[in-house]
């Protein structure tokens, strides 16, 4: 009976550690598109043919609140920095993020057509 116990203890246990990550992705999709649909070409870098990617850390609090962002990486166009943090006071709340994460870094791609 021990036997079976340790058993089915190491399959939930194996369970919980797949189901964290696949729940921990399913967030940070949901998340990319609330901000690609909140994501606009900044005017002045549009009419300099300015592109590039920015990365913003997003703190977020367990209830989806954005307590604060921060600029990891240039895009190498002030234009396009200012707007990568500038979607997040547009956002509003994020969905609740799993257990454990409380930031993220998220890359924001601008790119004329």
């Amino acid at each position: 009976m021990k036997n079976i116990v340790l058993k089915a203890a190491a399959v939930a246990s194996v369970l919980i550690m797949t189901a964290a990550p696949a729940m921990a992705d399913d967030w940070l999709n949901t998340v990319k598109r609330s901000v690609a649909s909140k994501q606009t070409y900044p005017r002045t870098a549009q009419m300099r043919g300015e592109e590039g990617t920015a990365k913003v850390k997003v703190y977020v609090s367990s209830s989806g609140k954005v307590e604060r962002t921060e600029l990891v990486a240039t895009s190498g166009s002030s234009a396009l920095d200012r707007g990568a943090e500038a979607v997040f006071s547009r956002m509003g709340n994020l969905p609740a993020p799993p257990a454990g994460t409380s930031s993220v870094v998220l890359p924001l791609t601008w790119k004329l057509l």
